[in-house]
């Protein structure tokens, strides 16, 4: 699901991505601080029923103080039915975000990067799309 973000956070920020199609129909949710640093649309294969073939995926960086606010609220804003994340890294963590879960570990942490990637299963993410980086 993840398109190649270029660089590591800068100490104090996040960096991640997300997709504008993975949004429920109405939702919002603040940027705190979000500032995009680069969108990009392009053709997807494998996905689900429910996803569309055309991705728009918006790179971002945020401060670092505002990861759990902005996860709270995205876990609120995904997409039902839940095959969609949003996932984000900081210089030490890694956040990963489904519909009404987010998962935080250390970047590198396999364990943690486990759990996250088997509730994505559950949630119907196919496995090719579960290749976040930490």
């Amino acid at each position: 699901m993840e398109t190649a973000v270029s660089t590591a956070p800068a100490t104090g920020r996040i960096r991640g991505v997300f997709l504008a199609e993975s949004l429920e129909i109405g939702a919002s949710f603040d940027g705190h601080g979000m500032h995009v640093i680069r969108c990009s649309r392009y053709a997807v294969s494998g996905t689900t029923e429910d996803q569309p073939e055309i991705w728009t995926a918006i790179d971002f960086d945020a401060p670092e103080s505002e990861s759990e606010p902005l996860a709270e609220e995205l876990s609120q804003a995904l997409a039902r039915p839940g095959g969609w994340y949003v996932n984000w890294s900081s210089a030490d963590d890694t956040t990963v975000v489904f519909r009404d879960r987010v998962f935080r570990y250390p970047r590198g942490d396999q364990a943690g990067r486990a759990a996250a990637q088997e509730h994505g299963r559950k949630c119907g993410v196919p496995e090719p799309q579960l290749d976040w980086t930490d």
